[in-house]
């Protein structure tokens, strides 16, 4: 019994840094949250993002509620982009959990060193993203839907990165308006790859539900310390952590 109750208190402590970091860089919970559940609890790819998906889900959803309170937000073009996510999400989500687990984990690990890189790139250039000059119409935002659930649901993560830079530059949305249009979709989409990672039986919930706990407690704390900190220096950090994690993976094989 005692052991089990530190388990739960280590892994409750985790989530809380988990958490912290992903409130801190808005994207960083769940793509650090995967490599230290592989690392330090030894889990396969798999395991590693449904038991990561447990944490994210709950998070994603308060972020969008929160954002929601805050912000005007196109309530049609929500449900466009999580109802076009959620189907796709669902698919691709399945084919991660069937193939080898070495497949995704290379998968993810080249997934993390683009991403790292393409935010190094965004970060050094100082060029922010601007609205094409005919911005395109809600009818097209179910591709952008597609695309985000996609890789939301193979990797477990990455939806709430690929969609605002689309938003911005083809359909006209400022960058906060863009980052809570993410939210919508990729909060269902998380739910769906939950759902469909612990239904294969690839989700560690004594791991993952105080993970989730912790999380919720520590996000709030991890924004609001992220809007007192140089944003220039957390980002450049995050990139840079992003792109030597990726390289370990890959050795690590």
């Amino acid at each position: 019994m005692f052991d089990l109750l530190l388990s739960f208190c280590g892994n409750l402590l985790l989530g809380v840094a988990l958490g912290g970091v992903g409130g801190l860089f808005g994207i960083g919970g769940g793509l650090i949250a995967i490599p230290v559940l592989g690392m330090f609890y030894g889990m396969d790819q798999q395991l590693a993002q449904g038991t990561a998906l447990v944490m994210i889900a709950p998070n994603v959803l308060i972020g969008f509620w929160r954002y929601r309170q805050r912000n005007k937000l196109d309530l049609r073009a929500a449900s466009m982009l999580g109802g076009s996510a959620m189907l796709v999400t669902y698919l691709t989500a399945w084919y991660a959990t069937v193939i080898a687990s070495s497949t995704l984990h290379f998968a993810f690990a080249v997934f993390m060193g683009i991403l790292g890189c393409y935010l190094l790139w965004n970060l050094l250039s100082r060029k922010p993203l601007t609205p094409t000059r005919t911005a395109l119409g809600l009818n097209y935002l179910p591709v952008v839907g597609v695309i985000g659930g996609a890789v939301s649901g193979f990797f477990g993560v990455g939806g709430g990165v690929v969609a605002p830079p689309a938003l911005v530059a083809f359909f006209g949305m400022t960058q906060t308006a863009a980052q809570g249009m993410a939210l919508a979709l990729v909060s269902p989409g998380a739910v769906v790859a939950l759902c469909t990672f612990a239904y294969a039986g690839h989700v560690n919930w004594q791991i993952g539900l105080p993970l989730a706990i912790g999380g919720i407690l520590s996000v709030s704390s991890g924004v609001a310390l992220a809007h007192r900190l140089p944003e220039r220096r957390l980002r450049l950090c995050f990139s840079s952590a992003l792109i030597v994690l990726a390289g370990w993976l890959m050795l690590r094989g």
